[in-house]
C-alpha cells in the first residue's frame, strides 16, 4: 500500500513539474532576443534564492548536508542539469516549443538506460512499451519540422540526455536519503556561480518586461525543479517517467494559445496516444500493486 502511495505522488509531482517547465519554456520564448546563458542565469538565480529559504527552513531536516558520500552526485546532477536547460534554452528560442519540449522529452529514455546500469532499476516490458509509444506519440507531434541535421535540434537532444543524467542523479541521491531542497540547492548554485562570470563579460540590457519574464521564468523552473526532485525520491524513473511526457501536451496548449501554433490532427493524435500511453501503464501497475496487496 504504502509502495503504491509513493508512485501515486510520484506521478503527481511530474505532471506538476512538467506543467512548471512548459510554461517556463513559454517564459524563455516571450522573453525575446537575449544570451542563453543571460536566460540561464537569471532563471536559476530565482530558483536559488527559493531554494535556499526552504533549505534554512529544513536545515535541521535529515539528508540537508553536504557530506563525502554525496558531494560526486551533486556535481554530477549539477553539471548535467546546467548542460541540459543550456541546450533546452537555446532549442526553445529557435524551434517551435512543443518540438522543443518534445526533444526534451527524450529525457525518460535516458533515464530508464541510466537508471538501470548505475541504480540497478530494471524496467519491465510494459513500461518500456509505453514510453516508446509516448515517444511515437511525440513523433507525431513534430512532423517534418524535426530534423537531427539542424543545431536547435541536436542541443534539444543533449538537453534530454543531461537531464536524463541529472534526474538518475536524483534518484540515487533520494535513495540515499539526500533532501530535495539541498538538491536543488546545489543545482541552482552551481549554476550561477559557473555562468555569472560570463554574463557579466556579455550582459544585454533588458526591458521591464524582460526583466518579468525572466523572473516569471524562474519562479516555473523553481517549481518544476521542486516537483521532479520530489517525484523520482517517491518513486523509480520506470514507474513514472512516462508522464513526463505531459509537458509536450502542455507545451503545445501555451504554444497556441500565446504564440498562435495551432496543432494538426497529427498533433491532437499524438497528444491522445501518449494520454493513452500514460493511463493504460498506470493502470496495469495499479493492477499489479492490488495483486500483491
Amino acid at each position: 500500500m504504502e509502495q503504491n502511495n509513493k508512485r501515486t505522488r510520484g506521478i503527481a509531482c511530474i505532471v506538476l513539474s512538467a506543467f512548471c517547465f512548459a510554461t517556463m519554456n513559454l517564459f524563455i520564448r516571450l522573453s525575446g532576443e537575449l544570451p542563453t546563458w543571460q536566460k540561464g542565469f537569471f532563471r536559476n538565480a530565482v530558483a536559488l534564492i527559493i531554494a535556499s529559504v526552504i533549505l534554512f527552513r529544513e536545515r535541521k531536516q535529515p539528508g540537508m548536508k553536504i557530506t563525502k558520500k554525496n558531494i560526486f552526485l551533486l556535481i554530477i546532477r549539477a553539471t548535467a542539469g546546467t548542460i541540459g536547460f543550456l541546450c533546452n534554452f537555446y532549442a526553445v528560442d529557435r524551434m517551435n516549443i512543443s518540438d522543443a519540449s518534445m526533444l526534451n522529452k527524450l529525457a525518460p529514455f535516458f533515464t530508464i538506460v541510466f537508471s538501470a546500469i548505475f541504480i540497478k532499476e530494471s524496467a519491465k516490458w510494459y513500461q518500456w512499451l509505453a514510453v516508446l509509444v509516448a515517444f511515437a506519440g511525440s513523433l507525431l507531434i513534430v512532423k517534418p519540422t524535426f530534423s537531427m541535421e539542424t543545431v536547435p535540434a541536436v542541443c534539444g537532444v543533449l538537453g534530454g540526455l543531461g537531464a536524463g543524467i541529472a534526474y538518475t542523479c536524483v534518484r540515487k541521491l533520494g535513495k540515499m536519503g539526500v533532501g530535495g531542497a539541498l538538491i536543488v540547492f546545489f543545482f541552482s548554485a552551481f549554476s550561477v556561480i559557473v555562468l555569472g562570470p560570463v554574463v557579466a563579460f556579455t550582459y544585454v540590457p533588458m526591458t521591464t518586461m524582460q526583466w518579468v519574464f525572466l523572473l516569471l521564468t524562474g519562479l516555473a523552473a523553481s517549481g518544476g525543479q521542486f516537483f521532479v526532485t520530489a517525484a523520482y525520491t517517491y518513486a523509480p524513473a520506470r514507474d513514472i517517467s512516462v508522464y513526463d511526457y505531459t509537458q509536450v501536451i502542455f507545451a503545445a496548449l501555451w504554444g497556441m494559445i500565446f504564440l498562435s501554433q495551432k496543432p494538426d490532427l497529427y498533433s491532437v493524435a499524438g497528444y491522445l496516444i501518449i494520454v493513452a500511453a500514460a493511463i493504460t501503464m498506470y493502470n496495469i501497475q495499479k493492477r499489479e500493486g492490488q495483486s500483491k496487496a
